[in-house]
């Protein structure tokens, strides 16, 4: 059963609507007591990375989440919160993974923020088991993740290469939204539900 951070930073509708779809029970997690009640744990979030961060911490939920063994899911701004530090608000995020949130750089000609469908490449992972490489997702964000090989399970180039997905031990990231991708997209969630603790 997934448990779902309720922090106050996302519009976690289209996530519940997918998990719903694929009959993947789910519940919401707003206290460290409730994480046990769960075997998978996602951390939604859209909007502004900082902020997210701090509704975060207000929760008291930061260490019981880097405390976790079981697998945990950033999604956008969720995946941005597992890094160490983020340009949106100069701030220091969770540090799970030693990698910065940095802003995308409009002199490599591109519109920003980042939004719409892209092809992924990704390497062999748990979580895109029975997914085709180079398959569209769909992104909207001005932050991206920097490319580090050795966490970096999915990549895209948009003016630079940046992590569409990264894995640490039973942490992983992906930039897009599953949810809003399609087929794709509700494969890669129910590949996430059944990973193994």
């Amino acid at each position: 059963m997934i448990g779902i951070i309720n922090y106050g930073a996302g519009n976690i509708f289209s996530l519940t609507a997918a998990l719903e779809r694929l009959n993947i029970p789910f519940g919401m997690v707003n206290t460290a007591e409730e994480l046990d009640l769960y075997t998978h744990i996602i951390i939604p979030g859209v909007g502004h990375a900082g902020t997210a961060m701090e509704k975060l911490v207000q929760t008291g939920l930061v260490e019981p989440i880097k405390a976790l063994k079981k697998p945990v899911l950033g999604i956008c701004v969720g995946m941005q919160l597992l890094t160490q530090h983020s340009e949106e608000g100069d701030a220091a995020m969770m540090g799970i993974f030693p990698l910065k949130t940095k802003l995308f750089d409009k002199r490599n000609n591109i519109k920003i923020p980042h939004m719409g469908w892209n092809n992924v490449t990704f390497k062999n992972n748990p979580l895109l088991q029975g997914v085709d490489n180079q398959t569209q997702f769909y992104f909207v964000h001005s932050y991206y993740i920097e490319y580090n090989s050795k966490f970096d399970v999915a990549t895209v180039n948009y003016g630079v290469p940046f992590s569409a997905a990264i894995q640490k031990d039973n942490f992983y990231g992906v930039q897009f939204h599953p949810e809003k991708s399609g087929a794709a997209g509700e494969r890669l969630l129910i590949n996430f539900s059944t990973l193994k603790q």
